[in-house]
């Protein structure tokens, strides 16, 4: 089993699944020969020359162009460059990818993967660091997948790949090289839908998904108490057997999420343990986010980015409670 990065683990399940199905194909800007931006899809093209493709800059041809190819039978796999690039193709995935089952009565599916690295804490330039999961995940008909370590990233890009409906794959920038792992040769799925515990514990539950993953284990290491780390994997559909089990047995939640708070999707988990787990808190529900605002420039990431030390303080603060 090689260790491989979260990247080198994108662009080795893709040929793996090109290579066992002839429908899957690769498209965006500079995803042939250059490899992609962040060299997700390096070797691609090389490999399978007649189903890589290259692109003009225009998210929603791209977007648009891939469903029609879902539609027409393919297993389209589209790469946007940047989370904020993702803006110009919402109408053709709110629009059309996210209704035609239901518009077409359940005769068709649009069987569509959208790619994007997402998120900040690597000094990027505006339209580079934002966390828009809250967009697609306030709309009926997609999937919203978000990977934490490169083991995970392998199995559910792979179900979502397979999957009927159209699913948007969030890949957080970074840990895109930070963390290593090893990921098995052979191919497996992981159930899009599924959370899974990254840490057990009894005292405090923290829900988050991402990069944020490693912050939330950094910061259980960090406390007395005993910390449950709930990696939610899929933000739609939400796992919500798993959050209420966790949020009933230890009592205290922290979500943590680098979109801002407002609307966010910590807002929407909170909502339905409040409906559904009241009677099991022991203090209220501690988000830490990014902040209402646009998100900053490099030299002021630091003061917006959610890390370890601010989760830390909300377990410790509702611990004490």
């Amino acid at each position: 089993m090689p260790a491989l990065t979260i990247v080198k683990t994108i662009a080795y399940t893709l040929a793996q699944e090109m290579k066992k199905d002839k429908r899957v194909i690769v498209l965006g800007e500079d995803v042939g020969k250059d490899g992609g931006v962040f060299r997700a899809t390096e070797g691609l093209y090389d490999l399978f020359p007649d189903r890589v493709f290259d692109t003009p800059l225009a998210e929603s041809g791209i977007v648009g162009t891939a469903i029609g190819l879902a539609l027409y039978g393919f297993r389209p796999v589209a790469e946007i460059q940047f989370d904020g690039f993702s803006y110009p193709a919402i109408d053709q995935l709110i629009s059309h990818a996210a209704k035609l089952r239901n518009r077409s009565r359940g005769r068709f599916s649009v069987p569509l993967v959208v790619r994007f690295p997402y998120g900040g804490g690597v000094k990027a330039l505006e339209h580079h660091s934002d966390s828009p999961e809250a967009y697609f995940v306030h709309t009926p008909g997609l999937k919203v997948v978000v990977p934490s370590t490169p083991y995970e990233a392998k199995g559910l890009l792979l179900s979502a790949i397979r999957d009927p409906d159209p699913v948007i794959f969030m890949e957080p920038k970074k840990i895109y090289r930070s963390i290593k792992e090893e990921v098995p040769e052979e191919e497996y799925t992981i159930p899009l839908g599924k959370a899974r515990i990254a840490k057990k514990g009894k005292d405090v539950s923290v829900f988050c998904w991402g990069a944020m993953v490693s912050e939330a284990l950094k910061a259980a290491e960090g406390v007395k108490v005993d910390v449950e780390v709930v990696d939610l994997r899929t933000l739609s559909p939400l796992d919500t057997k798993t959050v209420l089990e966790s949020a009933k047995k230890t009592g205290r939640i922290v979500i943590v999420h680098e979109a801002p708070r407002n609307c966010g999707v910590g807002a929407e988990i909170a909502a339905m343990i409040s409906e559904k787990a009241m009677l099991n808190l022991k203090a209220p529900i501690m988000r830490v986010t990014g902040y209402d605002v646009p998100y900053p420039l490099p030299k002021l990431e630091d003061n917006y980015y959610p890390n370890a030390g601010r989760i830390i303080e909300s377990i410790e603060k509702i611990a004490r409670f």
